[in-house]
């Protein structure tokens, strides 16, 4: 009797731990499911050639912690602190740029002569490997993963409040499958403007202008009566006019403070008495 008591007791407790073992492994089974189902919409949703930011994988329920066992299973790859790409994407600046204007909410976008260039005026642009220039405001900061993160081409950040409001100043561009916000050509004017003569050379900024028949009067009033920047905007005026560009008719100049004193672009150079501007002397185009 004793026997057969001590046979059911050991036949009992092996079944209880095999019962708990399956339990176990179904357990571990719906973990692994749901984890999987869990990798496979962040994978599907991921922004087509863009980075990820920690923010963005937030809303997307995968804290730090999961991110990074997604990059040692080799799912994801780690561009810098906070930043993730999916393996085997080929991510350019264009695809950092789109995480932080539409993941971390920056109010920055590529101006300038950059902005032309990604509008279609290259050929009025000098070739070589320039580079991207970007606009934002004096009090925002690019997370370090993307001014430290080797892109295909440098990057130059510049933070200014003189160059107007307007709440058009920007709109959609998409390059390879990534959707940007860029300034447009009334914007980018004055942004190239504003970086004559140290950054931008006047000569390329005329050579754009001079392609720039299209602007629309009304944006172009608005940059001018809010732009603080006085070089910026009797540089604008200046090329405007002496290209004969036709939407000068269309502005009222009255309504523009164009300051006082001249403005020295190129030492040495001739005055333009109306803009007051000196400039290096150039045959009439």
């Amino acid at each position: 009797v004793a026997l057969m008591a001590t046979l059911w007791y050991i036949f009992k407790n092996i079944r209880i731990v095999r019962d708990d073992r399956l339990q176990f492994a179904g357990q571990l089974s719906v973990i692994s499911c749901r984890m999987s189902r869990k990798l496979n919409k962040l994978l599907q949703n991921w922004p087509t050639n863009a980075v990820a930011s920690q923010r963005w994988l937030n809303r997307q329920s995968v804290d730090r912690r999961l991110a990074d066992k997604y990059v040692r299973t080799g799912w994801l790859t780690r561009l810098g602190h906070g930043a993730y790409v999916r393996a085997g994407d080929t991510v350019d600046w264009p695809g950092g740029l789109t995480a932080i204007q539409t993941q971390l909410k920056l109010d920055v976008h590529p101006g300038g002569i950059t902005a032309f260039e990604l509008r279609g005026y290259g050929h009025y642009i000098a070739l070589g490997r320039r580079r991207v220039t970007l606009f934002g405001a004096p009090d925002t900061k690019l997370p370090a993963w993307f001014t430290s993160h080797t892109w295909s081409r440098p990057m130059r950040f510049v933070t200014t409040r003189s160059l107007g409001q307007d709440v058009n100043s920007t709109s959609t561009v998409s390059l390879n499958g990534v959707d940007i916000e860029v300034a447009t050509l009334e914007r980018a004017a004055f942004e190239m403007m504003y970086l004559v003569p140290m950054k931008q050379s006047y000569e390329e900024a005329m050579q754009v202008m001079e392609s720039l028949t299209t602007l629309r009067p009304k944006l172009v009033q608005r940059l001018l009566e809010t732009c603080t920047s006085v070089k910026t905007k009797r540089l604008v005026m200046h090329a405007a006019e002496r290209l004969k560009l036709p939407w000068t008719s269309r502005i009222d100049l009255a309504q523009v403070d164009f300051g006082s004193g001249p403005r020295t672009i190129h030492q040495g150079g001739r005055l333009d008495k109306k803009f007051n501007l000196i400039l290096a002397t150039q045959d009439p185009p």
